[in-house]
């Protein structure tokens, strides 16, 4: 399974928060880190903290922390809040149904056992199981 951009960049803010908690990170700061758009990561930012994953703060010493201890948070919650308007298949999506396949399809239920056996798969691990110490690099 292949995962997008704004998966793999909120699972990042997220392991460099969890390995500095007493820090508050800007956003700015961690684009130039990361070396991707403020913008872009700004989105992601804003989805962590709307799931109540990070609380946010503006303005001098702002910036965003977890907003629970990272052994309460499950990459695979992550992964799948992240992941959510990303259908493995057309017919998964929405109004999805294009299909010439369907009804017959025998593939679909597969690919959904798969993806929920993944999403399991990595609930085993928590955000403190994968944090980022940089002075371990």
């Amino acid at each position: 399974m292949r995962l997008t951009s704004f998966t793999d960049y909120g699972l990042r803010v997220l392991m460099r928060l969890a390995g500095a908690p007493e820090r508050a990170f800007s956003t700015t700061d961690l684009a130039a880190e990361f070396g991707v758009s403020r913008h872009h990561l700004a989105k992601v930012v804003s989805v962590l903290a709307a799931a109540g994953l990070l609380e946010t703060r503006r303005g001098g010493g702002g910036g965003a922390m977890l907003a629970r201890p990272a052994e309460t948070i499950r990459i695979g919650d992550v992964v799948a809040l992240l992941e959510s308007d990303q259908a493995v298949v057309e017919c998964f999506a929405p109004g999805g149904h294009g299909c010439t396949l369907m009804p017959g399809c025998r593939l679909k239920s597969r690919l959904a056992h798969a993806e929920a056996a993944f999403i399991a798969d990595l609930n085993r691990s928590t955000l403190a199981d994968c944090t980022y110490r940089p002075d371990t690099v």
